[in-house]
Protein backbone atom coordinates (compact mmCIF):
# COMPACT_ATOMS: atom_id res chain seq x y z
CA UNK A 1 0.00 0.00 0.00
CA UNK A 2 1.22 3.81 -0.76
CA UNK A 3 1.36 6.46 1.80
CA UNK A 4 -1.57 7.99 -0.31
CA UNK A 5 -3.92 4.59 0.24
CA UNK A 6 -2.89 4.15 3.59
CA UNK A 7 -4.20 7.90 4.74
CA UNK A 8 -7.62 6.77 2.95
CA UNK A 9 -7.54 3.65 4.42
CA UNK A 10 -6.96 5.48 8.12
CA UNK A 11 -9.30 8.07 7.28
CA UNK A 12 -12.17 5.62 6.06
CA UNK A 13 -11.71 3.37 9.11
CA UNK A 14 -12.18 6.78 11.55
CA UNK A 15 -15.42 8.01 9.23
CA UNK A 16 -16.55 3.99 9.99
CA UNK A 17 -15.79 4.02 14.03
CA UNK A 18 -17.01 7.99 13.73
CA UNK A 19 -20.48 6.12 12.78
CA UNK A 20 -20.26 3.32 15.28
CA UNK A 21 -20.05 6.38 17.50
CA UNK A 22 -23.28 7.94 16.19
CA UNK A 23 -25.38 4.88 16.54
CA UNK A 24 -24.34 4.94 19.85
CA UNK A 25 -25.37 8.69 20.94
CA UNK A 26 -27.58 9.33 18.18
CA UNK A 27 -26.31 12.87 16.95
CA UNK A 28 -24.88 11.55 13.64
CA UNK A 29 -26.22 9.33 10.59
CA UNK A 30 -24.19 6.42 12.31
CA UNK A 31 -25.10 3.27 9.30
CA UNK A 32 -24.99 6.29 6.29
CA UNK A 33 -21.42 7.25 8.06
CA UNK A 34 -19.95 4.05 7.92
CA UNK A 35 -21.39 3.07 4.18
CA UNK A 36 -19.97 6.58 3.34
CA UNK A 37 -17.04 5.66 4.26
CA UNK A 38 -16.71 2.62 2.46
CA UNK A 39 -17.86 3.80 -0.50
CA UNK A 40 -15.25 6.60 -0.12
CA UNK A 41 -12.57 3.86 -0.03
CA UNK A 42 -13.91 1.86 -3.11
CA UNK A 43 -14.04 5.33 -5.42
CA UNK A 44 -10.42 6.44 -4.64
CA UNK A 45 -8.44 3.34 -3.37
CA UNK A 46 -6.68 0.95 -6.37
CA UNK A 47 -7.00 -2.31 -4.58
CA UNK A 48 -8.85 -3.44 -7.94
CA UNK A 49 -12.38 -5.28 -8.95
CA UNK A 50 -12.80 -6.44 -5.41
CA UNK A 51 -13.26 -3.45 -3.92
CA UNK A 52 -16.69 -3.24 -5.72
CA UNK A 53 -17.50 -6.37 -3.97
CA UNK A 54 -16.48 -4.79 -0.46
CA UNK A 55 -18.95 -2.03 -1.76
CA UNK A 56 -21.81 -4.21 -2.50
CA UNK A 57 -21.63 -6.28 0.50
CA UNK A 58 -21.63 -3.16 2.45
CA UNK A 59 -24.36 -1.82 0.98
CA UNK A 60 -26.68 -5.02 1.12
CA UNK A 61 -25.74 -4.84 5.06
CA UNK A 62 -26.26 -0.97 5.38
CA UNK A 63 -29.80 -1.44 3.60
CA UNK A 64 -31.06 -4.42 5.36
CA UNK A 65 -30.10 -2.59 8.64
CA UNK A 66 -31.81 0.57 7.78
CA UNK A 67 -34.77 -1.91 7.38
CA UNK A 68 -34.68 -3.84 9.61
CA UNK A 69 -34.16 -1.05 12.21
CA UNK A 70 -37.41 0.32 11.16
CA UNK A 71 -39.93 -2.63 10.76
CA UNK A 72 -38.83 -5.14 13.77
CA UNK A 73 -39.28 -2.20 16.18
CA UNK A 74 -41.98 -0.98 15.10
CA UNK A 75 -44.10 -4.07 14.65
CA UNK A 76 -43.38 -4.73 18.33
CA UNK A 77 -44.69 -1.66 19.28
CA UNK A 78 -48.10 -1.91 17.38
CA UNK A 79 -48.06 -5.52 18.76
CA UNK A 80 -48.18 -3.70 22.48
CA UNK A 81 -50.24 -0.63 21.23
CA UNK A 82 -47.73 2.00 21.69
CA UNK A 83 -49.18 4.63 18.78
CA UNK A 84 -46.15 6.55 16.84
CA UNK A 85 -47.88 10.23 17.96
CA UNK A 86 -46.36 8.31 21.05
CA UNK A 87 -42.93 8.12 19.55
CA UNK A 88 -43.13 11.49 17.83
CA UNK A 89 -43.68 13.19 21.37
CA UNK A 90 -40.75 10.93 23.15
CA UNK A 91 -38.57 11.99 19.91
CA UNK A 92 -39.51 15.99 19.94
CA UNK A 93 -38.52 16.14 24.16
CA UNK A 94 -35.55 14.31 23.38
CA UNK A 95 -34.43 16.47 21.27
CA UNK A 96 -35.34 19.54 23.28
CA UNK A 97 -33.66 17.40 26.14
CA UNK A 98 -30.70 16.83 24.22
CA UNK A 99 -30.14 21.17 23.75
CA UNK A 100 -31.37 21.89 27.43
CA UNK A 101 -29.17 19.38 29.27
CA UNK A 102 -26.80 18.24 26.77
CA UNK A 103 -25.89 14.60 25.86
CA UNK A 104 -28.09 13.24 29.01
CA UNK A 105 -30.80 15.11 27.97
CA UNK A 106 -31.78 13.03 24.53
CA UNK A 107 -32.84 9.91 26.44
CA UNK A 108 -33.89 11.82 29.63
CA UNK A 109 -36.09 14.15 27.17
CA UNK A 110 -37.13 10.48 25.23
CA UNK A 111 -38.82 8.83 28.08
CA UNK A 112 -40.20 11.95 29.30
CA UNK A 113 -42.06 12.52 26.19
CA UNK A 114 -42.88 8.87 25.42
CA UNK A 115 -44.21 9.13 29.53
CA UNK A 116 -46.19 12.23 29.38
CA UNK A 117 -47.83 11.18 25.71
CA UNK A 118 -48.83 7.90 27.38
CA UNK A 119 -50.33 9.28 30.42
CA UNK A 120 -52.21 12.11 28.11
CA UNK A 121 -53.28 8.88 26.05
CA UNK A 122 -54.65 6.37 28.60
CA UNK A 123 -54.79 9.15 31.74
CA UNK A 124 -54.06 6.34 33.97
CA UNK A 125 -49.81 6.22 35.13
CA UNK A 126 -50.16 2.64 36.31
CA UNK A 127 -50.70 1.74 32.09
CA UNK A 128 -48.40 4.59 30.68
CA UNK A 129 -45.47 3.04 32.28
CA UNK A 130 -45.95 -0.63 30.48
CA UNK A 131 -46.46 1.40 26.85
CA UNK A 132 -43.25 3.65 28.11
CA UNK A 133 -40.86 0.74 28.69
CA UNK A 134 -41.94 -1.33 25.51
CA UNK A 135 -40.96 2.23 23.54
CA UNK A 136 -37.94 2.09 25.62
CA UNK A 137 -37.10 -1.65 24.71
CA UNK A 138 -37.73 -1.17 21.15
CA UNK A 139 -35.66 2.18 21.11
CA UNK A 140 -32.77 -0.22 22.18
CA UNK A 141 -33.33 -3.14 19.71
CA UNK A 142 -33.00 -0.69 17.05
CA UNK A 143 -30.06 0.89 17.99
CA UNK A 144 -28.42 -2.39 18.67
CA UNK A 145 -29.68 -3.50 14.69
CA UNK A 146 -28.25 -0.59 13.45
CA UNK A 147 -24.75 -1.14 15.70
CA UNK A 148 -24.71 -4.74 14.78
CA UNK A 149 -25.07 -3.85 10.70
CA UNK A 150 -22.32 -0.91 11.45
CA UNK A 151 -20.08 -3.32 12.83
CA UNK A 152 -20.69 -5.79 9.40
CA UNK A 153 -19.85 -3.34 7.39
CA UNK A 154 -16.64 -2.52 9.73
CA UNK A 155 -15.47 -6.35 9.55
CA UNK A 156 -16.23 -6.06 5.95
CA UNK A 157 -14.05 -2.91 5.69
CA UNK A 158 -11.11 -4.43 7.32
CA UNK A 159 -11.60 -7.66 5.55
CA UNK A 160 -11.51 -5.74 1.78
CA UNK A 161 -8.28 -3.78 2.86
CA UNK A 162 -7.00 -7.78 3.94
CA UNK A 163 -7.94 -9.80 0.98
CA UNK A 164 -8.11 -6.86 -1.70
Amino acid sequence: MTGGETLLAVLCGAAIFIGLLGVIVPILPGLILSWAAVLVWAIFADRGPGKWVVLGVATIVALAGLVAKWVLPGRNLKRNGVPNLTLFAGGVLGIVGFFVVPVIGLPLGFILGVYLAELARLRNAAQAWPSTKHALKAAGLSMLIELAAGLLIAATFVAGLILT
